[in-house]
């Protein structure tokens, strides 16, 4: 089979590379990357001398690109590309209506004119919007879109026109909402990775308000487990929700569990001014689970644990983005003010 990756030096995508190819070598990926901030070739380096495995630096609004791209026989299109970071959507929503809409736009037209098996969508369960406070409510495939910031809106707007390609035009598609991942190759600027590289670096954690609320963490391996289950039985036209084992972990648990593996103490935490539109998840696997079989493997703290480890032993990879996502946060605080 042969599979364009969109977004494949990102943190999800090149996790997906990595395991597909390893769970199935006579599959050949293109990945198609424009090489944004996020974007990190380290992340490929022991995929790059693998054959089945091609790099093609480029937009996916590039309609022409695109197209030359897809006349190579493609099969299938897993679509991580896009814009993910809630605050700086803030910052800049232009920059997420042009590539999480226009952009997916761009990709369905070429795969309508191909005929793919398969457009799988990533997408996240921040379209839902939010959870109350004492809630056990949980984000279902049937739950109403209700998103809160400029960067889940343009997620449910592409969520909509993969939708609309499978019935007006009979598109295969799939969609996938999926909650917060975390794991190694995750960019410094995410609540993880950031309050793990802070650690490592003599910096505190930073705590949005008082750290009450809460999410739903998903590890990128079972994440990627669950598309491989989805793109080898899930069915067209479906929707799947992906979460992780543990429901409604608060931000406050989450870093004192961060600080007791690390060896350090509540002392390393400063709490900050809350973010605006600052939202709850939580996400029932039930429909995937029944339907397809897949379940969660990592429960958090063993995949803290993991993705501790991993951050330890590999600084020299996310140095460089670090210093950027810290100038980032400097330059938001300001705006704030």
């Amino acid at each position: 089979m042969k599979i364009l990756i969109t977004g494949g030096l990102g943190f999800i995508g090149s996790n997906f590379i990595r395991y597909w190819l390893q769970q199935h070598p006579n599959d050949e990926i293109i990945n198609l990357d424009k090489v944004t901030y996020a974007a990190n070739f380290k992340s490929m380096v022991d995929v790059e001398s693998n054959l089945n495995y091609s790099f093609v630096r480029g937009d996916i609004g590039d309609a022409q690109l695109v197209d030359k791209i897809m006349a190579q026989g493609i099969e299938t299109i897993v679509h991580f590309a896009a814009e993910s970071h809630v605050d700086r959507s803030i910052d800049d929503p232009s920059l997420f209506v042009k590539t999480n809409v226009l952009g997916t736009y761009v990709l369905l037209n070429a795969a309508a004119k191909y005929g793919v098996k398969r457009f799988h969508h990533i997408s996240t369960d921040e379209v839902f919007g939010s959870i109350d406070f004492g809630s056990k409510k949980q984000f279902s495939e049937n739950t109403p879109y209700d998103p809160s910031s400029p960067y889940s809106a343009s997620k449910a707007s592409s969520d909509h026109l993969v939708r609309s390609f499978y019935k007006t035009f009979g598109l295969p598609i799939t969609i996938s909402n999926c909650s917060n991942n975390y794991g190694p190759y995750q960019h410094p600027e995410k609540m993880i990775p950031r309050s793990i590289t802070n650690l490592l670096t003599g910096q505190k954690i930073k705590v949005y308000g008082k750290g009450l609320n809460f999410r739903d963490w998903l590890h990128v391996e079972d994440h990627c487990s669950a598309i491989e289950a989805i793109l080898l039985k899930g069915k067209i036209g479906e929707t799947y929700c992906v979460g992780g084992l543990k429901k409604g972990t608060s931000n406050i648990d989450l870093v004192k569990t961060i600080l007791e593996i690390m060896g350090k103490t509540e002392k390393d935490i400063e709490y900050v001014a809350d973010r605006p539109a600052h939202d709850n998840y939580a996400v029932s696997w039930d429909k995937i689970s029944k339907e397809l079989g897949w379940k969660p493997k990592y429960d958090l703290e063993s995949g803290l644990e993991q993705t501790i480890k991993w951050y330890t032993e590999n600084q020299d990879w996310y140095q460089d983005t670090k210093r950027e996502a810290e100038e980032f946060y400097i330059k938001l605080n300001k705006i704030k003010k």
